[in-house]
């Protein structure tokens, strides 16, 4: 389990990202017009997995919005936003802010991704969602670079991520 913060108070999740140089987990995920995507359907792009707990808060919002800008100017490397809101609410935002250059998707059924990538929060008023976490994926599906944000609140560290790429 990762020990995180939320305001300060302690918060665990139900594993530890998976470690760099390892193969990622494949996944089954939901887009915002209900079709699923896995992880051999972005085969041969850079990844960049930018996790959260629910785009209808200040923080994750604002690394959507980040990670949209940031993409723009990526070369062979989609940002992929992962959360569990439901697809409804996540192309909502994406509409309301003109988000174009992300992909969202939701592991709102059954969690399956936030438990294999050890990353649902399991204690705590957020237990169930994503932590806030960064996964870098390599062009040959190796995990390159992760980042466990240790208060639930804070930003990730965008540039350690785009400058791990």
């Amino acid at each position: 389990m990762a020990s995180i913060t939320l305001k300060g108070n302690t918060i665990e999740t139900i594993g530890n990202l998976p470690k760099t140089g390892t193969k990622a987990t494949d996944f089954s995920l939901i887009t915002t017009d209900l079709s699923v995507k896995s992880l051999s359907d972005f085969s041969g792009s850079r990844l960049i997995l930018n996790i959260f707990p629910s785009v209808d808060t200040g923080t994750c919002a604002t690394s959507v919005r980040e990670f949209n800008k940031k993409a723009a100017n990526l070369k062979n490397t989609k940002v992929l936003c992962i959360s569990r809101d439901l697809p409804f609410a996540q192309g909502r935002f994406c509409g309301a802010e003109g988000i174009e250059n992300v992909i969202m998707l939701s592991d709102f059924a059954a969690g399956r991704f936030g438990k294999d990538y050890g990353l649902e929060i399991v204690t705590g008023p957020l237990a169930g969602l994503h932590s806030r976490c960064i996964v870098i994926i390599d062009e040959n599906g190796e995990i390159i670079y992760t980042e466990q944000v240790s208060e639930t609140i804070d930003e990730p560290n965008y540039d350690a991520a785009i400058k791990a790429l």
